[in-house]
């Protein structure tokens, strides 16, 4: 009698175990499955943001400032200009934000063309991308504000360009003029052509920091 009970507790010990095992390896399959399950969630997520992240870059790129002088007939100069000193991927690329005084291609016209056609030469690209920075000042200055901070200064306004130089805008009318590091002069004659990265005003002569 004895006997036949310690067969029926072996035996019920087993099946015990075996079913405490089998709830294990189930628990153990639903675990695996969940974590699968989160990192496929993790991957399709990573996935979808970074197609956003594309997705904004190429809109941003699309109307940069570099990508509305491109598509400006009137500033096929600067956009050469700009490609020759390897300044393009910057004014598309980066998301400043830039205000950028843009020579028209009547601007560039008054330059004698020895010294443009110098500019343009291969060797001379930090030259031209010293004439070119002249042109860009960090951060987005609308004509409102241009002409608010003319009238907060008395009448003139000056401030640094990336380059390092400074411009000095002033009113002439109501045409905001810039005025170089030489003192000649240039007009804006389009403002506020607005960028994904900036904004940019077309004037009417190309201008040179101090010589």
């Amino acid at each position: 009698m004895k006997i036949k009970q310690l067969l029926i507790v072996a035996v019920l010990s087993v099946f015990a175990f075996t079913s405490c095992e089998d709830n294990k390896k189930k628990e153990q399959e639903a675990k695996d499955k969940m974590e699968m399950e989160r990192m496929e969630a993790e991957k399709e997520a990573t996935k979808e943001a970074d197609m956003k992240m594309e997705q904004e870059k190429m809109e941003m790129q699309s109307n940069s400032i570099a990508a509305k002088a491109m598509a400006t007939a009137d500033l096929s100069t600067l956009v050469s200009a700009m490609q020759s000193a390897e300044l393009a991927t910057m004014m598309k690329e980066d998301e400043g934000p830039f205000t950028v005084f843009a020579p028209s291609n009547a601007a560039f016209a008054k330059v004698p063309k020895a010294t443009l056609d110098k500019l343009m030469m291969q060797e001379n690209q930090a030259d031209l991308q010293t004439v070119l920075k002249y042109h860009v000042v960090a951060g987005e200055i609308t004509s409102a504000d241009l002409a608010k901070s003319i009238k907060d200064n008395n009448g003139t306004y000056t401030f640094k360009t990336v380059e390092g130089a400074e411009l000095t805008a002033m009113m002439k009318g109501d045409k905001i003029m810039l005025k170089d590091g030489n003192g000649k002069t240039a007009t804006i004659v389009q403002a506020d052509v607005d960028a994904s990265n900036g904004v940019v005003h077309v004037i009417d002569a190309v201008v040179m920091k101090k010589s």
